[in-house]
């Protein structure tokens, strides 16, 4: 009875190891030699290099070598580079579509541009027309003033003049400001023409 139960045993022991030893995983690589190095562990010829994996299926994969320092920072500048390149895409598709949801035609466009420029010739009319009237008004302050020459003018006189410089200023400011907004629409009605006519030409999108 012990002699079979220790046949028994011994035969559990080996069926065992044989499974282990079927389940065993090589690792390959080349060392600086060139010569091919493996093992059930990974040799330390195949520290920070890249290997060959093999597992008891007889499947491999290959296992890419760590990254130094420079090519991680290369690496993740190119990720960054990619990002962005993504970004401008995007931004660049949802511009396309709000254009074509603005504009039916290229008659849209230019009659969008009519108004806006003349919007803004009207309101550098408008201050125009209020500078002149300002002058019209220190003209009073200044003929006042001229009795005063040689003495201190009036608290209301000195008043008069300097608020109407500065309203003067300030009326030409404006009218700066949308001489510069003429250019700008100029500029971005030319531009949304331009993507319209590009964006018409193309083919439709495939379903």
């Amino acid at each position: 009875m012990r002699a079979a139960a220790s046949g028994a045993l011994l035969l559990l022991a080996l069926s065992s190891g044989r499974a282990a030893s079927a389940a065993t995983t090589i690792f390959c690589c080349h060392d600086d030699s060139g010569k091919q190095v493996c093992g059930d562990i990974l040799p330390p010829a195949c520290y920070a290099r890249a290997y060959r994996e093999v597992g008891d299926s007889g499947r491999a994969r290959n296992v890419e070598a760590p990254l130094t320092a420079e090519q991680r920072a290369q690496r993740a500048a190119e990720e960054r580079r990619r990002s962005e390149q993504e970004r401008l895409l995007n931004e660049q598709r949802r511009k396309d579509q709000a254009l074509l949801n603005t504009y039916g035609s290229e008659k849209d466009i230019e009659i969008m541009r009519s108004r806006a420029e003349r919007d803004l010739t009207a309101a550098i009319a408008a201050a125009q027309a209020r500078i002149a009237e300002i002058r019209r008004q220190r003209k009073r302050f200044e003929d006042e003033a001229e009795f005063y020459r040689y003495r201190q003018l009036p608290a209301e006189v000195a008043k008069g003049l300097r608020d109407a410089d500065h309203e003067i200023k300030a009326q030409e400011s404006v009218i700066e400001a949308k001489h510069k907004d003429q250019e700008a629409i100029r500029q971005k009605y030319d531009e949304d023409l331009r993507r319209f006519v590009e964006l018409s030409k193309r083919p439709p999108a495939r379903p």
